[in-house]
Protein backbone atom coordinates (compact mmCIF):
# COMPACT_ATOMS: atom_id res chain seq x y z
CA UNK A 1 0.00 0.00 0.00
CA UNK A 2 1.12 3.25 -0.94
CA UNK A 3 -0.04 6.72 0.74
CA UNK A 4 0.85 10.37 1.44
CA UNK A 5 2.46 11.25 4.53
CA UNK A 6 -0.75 13.03 5.42
CA UNK A 7 -2.47 10.52 4.66
CA UNK A 8 -0.39 7.67 6.41
CA UNK A 9 -0.87 9.98 9.52
CA UNK A 10 -4.74 10.08 9.15
CA UNK A 11 -4.62 6.17 8.78
CA UNK A 12 -2.59 5.68 11.94
CA UNK A 13 -4.38 7.93 14.16
CA UNK A 14 -7.38 5.81 13.14
CA UNK A 15 -6.87 2.35 12.32
CA UNK A 16 -4.38 -0.50 13.68
CA UNK A 17 -0.65 -0.49 12.74
CA UNK A 18 0.60 -2.12 10.12
CA UNK A 19 3.49 -4.68 10.25
CA UNK A 20 5.97 -2.23 8.24
CA UNK A 21 6.32 0.95 7.25
CA UNK A 22 9.23 2.63 4.65
CA UNK A 23 8.86 6.31 4.98
CA UNK A 24 11.34 8.47 2.76
CA UNK A 25 11.92 11.43 0.61
CA UNK A 26 13.57 14.93 1.19
CA UNK A 27 10.89 16.71 2.41
CA UNK A 28 12.16 15.97 6.23
CA UNK A 29 9.19 17.68 7.92
CA UNK A 30 6.57 15.38 6.20
CA UNK A 31 9.07 12.08 6.67
CA UNK A 32 9.16 12.98 10.75
CA UNK A 33 5.91 13.79 10.90
CA UNK A 34 4.27 10.37 9.27
CA UNK A 35 6.88 8.78 11.39
CA UNK A 36 6.16 10.83 14.76
CA UNK A 37 2.39 9.63 13.80
CA UNK A 38 3.62 5.49 13.57
CA UNK A 39 5.23 6.17 16.98
CA UNK A 40 2.14 7.55 18.75
CA UNK A 41 0.24 4.81 17.34
CA UNK A 42 2.44 2.30 18.67
CA UNK A 43 2.11 4.26 21.97
CA UNK A 44 -0.96 3.63 21.84
CA UNK A 45 -1.68 -0.02 20.94
CA UNK A 46 0.40 -0.65 24.31
CA UNK A 47 4.43 -1.13 22.64
CA UNK A 48 6.40 0.20 25.02
CA UNK A 49 9.75 -1.22 23.80
CA UNK A 50 11.33 0.26 20.95
CA UNK A 51 14.58 -0.40 19.22
CA UNK A 52 16.75 2.10 16.81
CA UNK A 53 19.11 0.96 14.41
CA UNK A 54 21.07 3.76 12.31
CA UNK A 55 22.47 2.38 8.89
CA UNK A 56 24.31 5.30 8.19
CA UNK A 57 27.74 3.89 7.00
CA UNK A 58 29.32 0.24 5.07
CA UNK A 59 30.06 -1.05 8.23
CA UNK A 60 26.35 -1.36 9.19
CA UNK A 61 25.92 -4.73 11.09
CA UNK A 62 22.60 -5.76 9.59
CA UNK A 63 23.04 -9.58 11.26
CA UNK A 64 22.61 -7.37 14.16
CA UNK A 65 19.12 -5.89 12.60
CA UNK A 66 18.40 -9.79 11.47
CA UNK A 67 19.14 -10.92 15.15
CA UNK A 68 16.74 -8.33 16.61
CA UNK A 69 13.79 -9.48 14.46
CA UNK A 70 14.18 -12.97 15.74
CA UNK A 71 14.79 -12.04 19.36
CA UNK A 72 11.71 -12.27 21.84
CA UNK A 73 10.69 -9.11 23.74
CA UNK A 74 11.86 -7.86 27.45
CA UNK A 75 9.64 -5.52 28.16
CA UNK A 76 6.00 -5.50 26.43
CA UNK A 77 4.37 -8.18 24.17
CA UNK A 78 4.80 -6.12 20.90
CA UNK A 79 8.37 -4.22 19.78
CA UNK A 80 8.84 -1.07 17.31
CA UNK A 81 11.85 -1.65 15.50
CA UNK A 82 12.94 1.61 13.77
CA UNK A 83 15.43 1.45 10.82
CA UNK A 84 16.97 5.06 9.94
CA UNK A 85 18.80 4.94 6.43
CA UNK A 86 19.52 8.26 5.04
CA UNK A 87 20.60 7.21 1.55
CA UNK A 88 17.56 4.96 1.25
CA UNK A 89 19.61 2.27 0.21
CA UNK A 90 20.32 -0.91 2.29
CA UNK A 91 22.67 -2.60 -0.38
CA UNK A 92 22.06 -6.26 -1.23
CA UNK A 93 23.20 -7.69 2.18
CA UNK A 94 20.44 -5.30 3.96
CA UNK A 95 17.98 -5.86 1.19
CA UNK A 96 17.92 -9.58 1.38
CA UNK A 97 17.35 -8.49 5.72
CA UNK A 98 14.72 -6.69 4.91
CA UNK A 99 12.75 -9.12 2.32
CA UNK A 100 13.46 -11.67 4.84
CA UNK A 101 11.26 -10.03 7.46
CA UNK A 102 8.87 -8.94 5.08
CA UNK A 103 8.95 -12.58 3.70
CA UNK A 104 8.31 -13.83 7.71
CA UNK A 105 7.39 -10.97 9.82
CA UNK A 106 7.58 -11.62 13.63
CA UNK A 107 3.99 -11.33 15.18
CA UNK A 108 5.33 -9.19 18.12
CA UNK A 109 7.77 -6.77 15.59
CA UNK A 110 6.27 -2.90 14.11
CA UNK A 111 9.39 -2.38 11.54
CA UNK A 112 9.50 1.25 10.92
CA UNK A 113 12.15 2.38 8.50
CA UNK A 114 12.79 6.07 7.27
CA UNK A 115 15.18 7.46 4.45
CA UNK A 116 16.08 10.95 3.95
CA UNK A 117 16.71 10.48 -0.45
CA UNK A 118 14.60 8.85 -2.11
CA UNK A 119 13.75 8.07 -6.03
CA UNK A 120 12.54 5.73 -8.85
CA UNK A 121 15.86 4.23 -8.67
CA UNK A 122 15.59 3.54 -4.96
CA UNK A 123 12.43 1.35 -5.32
CA UNK A 124 13.48 -2.22 -5.83
CA UNK A 125 12.30 -5.89 -4.63
CA UNK A 126 12.93 -5.14 -0.95
CA UNK A 127 10.97 -1.72 -0.98
CA UNK A 128 7.94 -3.58 -2.96
CA UNK A 129 8.01 -6.46 -0.03
CA UNK A 130 7.56 -3.64 2.28
CA UNK A 131 4.66 -2.18 0.20
CA UNK A 132 3.19 -5.59 0.03
CA UNK A 133 3.31 -6.49 3.85
CA UNK A 134 2.53 -2.79 4.73
CA UNK A 135 2.72 0.96 4.08
CA UNK A 136 5.33 2.94 1.88
CA UNK A 137 5.16 6.77 2.06
CA UNK A 138 7.12 9.14 0.02
CA UNK A 139 7.34 12.56 1.18
CA UNK A 140 8.23 14.15 -2.04
CA UNK A 141 9.22 17.99 -1.99
CA UNK A 142 6.32 20.17 -2.25
CA UNK A 143 6.38 22.28 -5.80
CA UNK A 144 6.51 26.41 -5.32
CA UNK A 145 2.72 26.57 -6.67
CA UNK A 146 1.79 23.69 -4.11
CA UNK A 147 3.12 25.34 -1.39
CA UNK A 148 0.26 28.08 -1.05
CA UNK A 149 -2.43 25.23 -0.53
CA UNK A 150 -0.11 23.19 1.56
CA UNK A 151 0.26 26.62 4.15
CA UNK A 152 -3.62 26.88 4.12
CA UNK A 153 -4.14 23.31 5.30
CA UNK A 154 -1.52 23.66 7.55
CA UNK A 155 -3.41 26.87 8.58
CA UNK A 156 -7.00 25.40 9.20
CA UNK A 157 -5.54 22.39 11.25
CA UNK A 158 -4.42 24.78 14.00
CA UNK A 159 -7.53 26.85 13.71
CA UNK A 160 -6.48 29.50 11.92
CA UNK A 161 -8.39 32.17 9.47
CA UNK A 162 -6.19 33.76 6.73
CA UNK A 163 -6.92 35.93 3.98
CA UNK A 164 -5.50 34.10 0.49
CA UNK A 165 -2.64 37.15 0.04
CA UNK A 166 -1.61 36.57 3.41
CA UNK A 167 -0.90 32.92 3.01
CA UNK A 168 0.54 33.92 -0.21
CA UNK A 169 3.18 36.40 1.84
CA UNK A 170 3.87 33.32 4.20
CA UNK A 171 4.54 31.21 1.56
CA UNK A 172 7.21 34.06 0.06
CA UNK A 173 8.81 34.37 3.24
CA UNK A 174 9.38 30.86 4.05
CA UNK A 175 10.99 30.09 0.44
CA UNK A 176 9.73 26.67 0.14
CA UNK A 177 11.08 25.95 3.85
CA UNK A 178 8.53 23.63 5.18
CA UNK A 179 9.92 23.47 8.34
CA UNK A 180 10.32 27.08 8.57
CA UNK A 181 6.73 27.70 7.46
CA UNK A 182 5.59 24.99 10.24
CA UNK A 183 7.57 26.87 13.20
CA UNK A 184 5.93 30.24 11.87
CA UNK A 185 2.43 28.31 11.57
CA UNK A 186 2.54 27.17 15.03
CA UNK A 187 4.22 30.56 16.54
CA UNK A 188 0.70 32.47 14.85
CA UNK A 189 -1.18 30.08 16.33
CA UNK A 190 0.28 31.61 19.70
CA UNK A 191 -0.07 34.99 18.77
CA UNK A 192 -3.08 35.10 16.22
CA UNK A 193 -5.59 35.27 19.01
CA UNK A 194 -8.20 34.31 17.05
CA UNK A 195 -8.78 36.89 14.57
CA UNK A 196 -8.58 36.59 10.81
CA UNK A 197 -5.25 36.98 9.35
CA UNK A 198 -4.54 39.54 6.03
CA UNK A 199 -1.35 40.92 4.59
CA UNK A 200 -0.81 43.21 7.49
CA UNK A 201 -1.27 40.99 10.28
CA UNK A 202 0.52 38.09 8.81
CA UNK A 203 3.79 40.22 8.39
CA UNK A 204 3.76 41.93 11.63
CA UNK A 205 3.27 38.24 13.34
CA UNK A 206 5.51 35.98 11.20
CA UNK A 207 9.27 36.60 12.98
CA UNK A 208 11.67 38.92 11.80
CA UNK A 209 13.94 37.32 9.61
CA UNK A 210 17.51 38.47 10.80
CA UNK A 211 17.13 35.98 13.98
CA UNK A 212 19.54 33.46 14.90
CA UNK A 213 17.47 30.10 13.29
CA UNK A 214 18.69 26.72 11.84
CA UNK A 215 18.20 27.13 8.54
CA UNK A 216 20.42 30.50 8.09
CA UNK A 217 22.58 28.49 9.96
CA UNK A 218 22.66 25.85 7.18
CA UNK A 219 22.80 28.74 4.34
CA UNK A 220 25.90 29.82 5.98
CA UNK A 221 27.31 26.66 6.32
CA UNK A 222 27.07 25.72 2.25
CA UNK A 223 27.40 29.53 1.34
CA UNK A 224 31.50 28.90 2.61
CA UNK A 225 30.95 31.77 5.25
CA UNK A 226 32.65 29.90 8.60
CA UNK A 227 32.73 33.20 11.08
CA UNK A 228 28.85 34.06 10.54
CA UNK A 229 28.13 30.15 11.06
CA UNK A 230 30.02 29.84 14.15
CA UNK A 231 28.37 32.93 15.28
CA UNK A 232 24.88 31.36 15.11
CA UNK A 233 25.60 27.93 15.73
CA UNK A 234 27.10 30.41 19.59
CA UNK A 235 23.70 31.76 19.65
CA UNK A 236 21.59 28.87 19.06
CA UNK A 237 23.28 27.32 21.74
CA UNK A 238 22.94 30.55 24.04
CA UNK A 239 19.21 30.08 23.43
CA UNK A 240 18.92 26.72 24.93
CA UNK A 241 18.76 25.05 21.35
CA UNK A 242 19.51 20.88 21.48
CA UNK A 243 22.25 19.83 19.10
CA UNK A 244 19.77 16.97 18.41
CA UNK A 245 16.83 19.37 17.50
CA UNK A 246 19.68 21.17 15.12
CA UNK A 247 20.40 18.05 13.44
CA UNK A 248 17.52 17.38 11.40
CA UNK A 249 17.84 20.14 9.09
CA UNK A 250 21.06 20.88 8.23
CA UNK A 251 21.59 16.77 7.39
CA UNK A 252 18.76 17.42 5.10
CA UNK A 253 20.80 19.77 3.56
CA UNK A 254 24.10 18.19 3.49
CA UNK A 255 21.37 15.16 1.95
CA UNK A 256 20.26 17.99 -0.62
CA UNK A 257 23.93 18.72 -1.85
CA UNK A 258 24.87 14.69 -2.25
CA UNK A 259 22.96 14.18 -4.56
CA UNK A 260 23.89 17.28 -6.24
CA UNK A 261 26.97 16.33 -6.13
CA UNK A 262 26.66 13.34 -7.56
CA UNK A 263 24.48 14.56 -10.74
CA UNK A 264 27.39 17.30 -11.16
CA UNK A 265 30.15 14.52 -10.78
CA UNK A 266 28.15 12.99 -14.09
CA UNK A 267 27.38 15.77 -16.18
CA UNK A 268 24.01 15.79 -15.49
CA UNK A 269 21.46 18.79 -15.72
CA UNK A 270 22.08 20.37 -12.12
CA UNK A 271 19.00 22.98 -12.65
CA UNK A 272 16.77 20.77 -12.90
CA UNK A 273 17.90 18.58 -10.48
CA UNK A 274 17.46 21.61 -7.72
CA UNK A 275 14.31 22.26 -9.45
CA UNK A 276 13.55 18.45 -8.53
CA UNK A 277 14.44 19.17 -5.44
CA UNK A 278 12.26 22.19 -4.78
CA UNK A 279 15.86 24.69 -4.53
CA UNK A 280 13.70 27.63 -5.48
CA UNK A 281 16.48 30.05 -7.71
CA UNK A 282 16.70 32.72 -4.76
CA UNK A 283 17.98 29.47 -2.58
CA UNK A 284 20.34 27.63 -5.46
CA UNK A 285 23.10 29.93 -4.70
CA UNK A 286 24.77 28.62 -1.45
CA UNK A 287 24.51 24.99 -3.14
CA UNK A 288 26.35 26.14 -5.94
CA UNK A 289 29.11 27.87 -3.92
CA UNK A 290 29.47 24.22 -1.74
CA UNK A 291 29.40 22.45 -4.92
CA UNK A 292 32.80 24.55 -5.87
CA UNK A 293 34.43 24.08 -3.06
CA UNK A 294 33.82 20.68 -2.34
CA UNK A 295 32.78 18.92 -5.96
CA UNK A 296 33.45 15.37 -4.71
CA UNK A 297 30.34 13.31 -4.10
CA UNK A 298 32.61 11.52 -1.74
CA UNK A 299 33.36 14.03 0.30
CA UNK A 300 29.40 15.13 0.94
CA UNK A 301 28.69 11.31 1.97
CA UNK A 302 31.59 12.18 4.12
CA UNK A 303 29.81 15.10 5.43
CA UNK A 304 26.38 13.31 6.08
CA UNK A 305 28.20 9.99 7.99
CA UNK A 306 29.86 13.11 10.11
CA UNK A 307 26.53 14.72 10.65
CA UNK A 308 24.75 11.03 11.77
CA UNK A 309 27.79 10.60 14.04
CA UNK A 310 27.18 13.76 15.56
CA UNK A 311 23.37 12.81 16.34
CA UNK A 312 24.17 9.44 17.66
CA UNK A 313 26.55 11.40 19.81
CA UNK A 314 23.57 14.40 21.16
CA UNK A 315 21.16 11.26 21.93
CA UNK A 316 24.03 9.53 24.10
CA UNK A 317 24.47 6.59 21.81
CA UNK A 318 28.34 7.65 21.02
CA UNK A 319 31.13 9.28 22.74
CA UNK A 320 31.90 13.09 22.46
CA UNK A 321 30.77 16.33 22.71
CA UNK A 322 28.21 17.28 20.46
CA UNK A 323 28.94 21.03 19.87
CA UNK A 324 32.24 20.86 19.47
CA UNK A 325 31.75 18.01 16.79
CA UNK A 326 29.07 20.06 15.25
CA UNK A 327 31.45 23.39 15.13
CA UNK A 328 33.70 21.07 13.55
CA UNK A 329 31.70 20.02 10.84
CA UNK A 330 30.25 23.54 10.05
CA UNK A 331 34.31 24.73 9.26
CA UNK A 332 34.48 21.60 7.47
CA UNK A 333 31.66 22.07 4.69
CA UNK A 334 32.60 26.15 4.87
CA UNK A 335 36.41 25.56 4.43
CA UNK A 336 37.80 22.73 3.03
CA UNK A 337 41.19 23.57 4.52
CA UNK A 338 39.04 22.64 7.90
CA UNK A 339 38.15 19.07 6.22
CA UNK A 340 41.61 17.42 8.55
CA UNK A 341 39.30 18.29 11.55
CA UNK A 342 36.69 15.74 11.06
CA UNK A 343 36.70 12.27 13.34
Amino acid sequence: MELRPEQLATQAAEQPLQPAYLIAGPETLRVLEAADAVRARARAEGIGEREVFDADGRDFDWNQLDSTFNAPSLFSARRLVELRMPTGKPGKEGAEVISGFCAQPPADVVLLITAGEWSKAHQGKWADAVGRLGVISVAWAIKPHELPDWIGRRLRSRGLRAEPAAVQRLAERVEGNLLAAAQEIDKLALLAEGRDLDVEAMESLVADAARYDVFRLAESMLSGQAAPALRMLAGLRAEGEAVAALLPILIKELLRTAALARVQARGGNLGAEMKGQGIWESRQAPFKRALQRHAEPRRWERFVAEASRIDRIAKGRAPGDAWVALERLLLAVAEPRAVGLLA
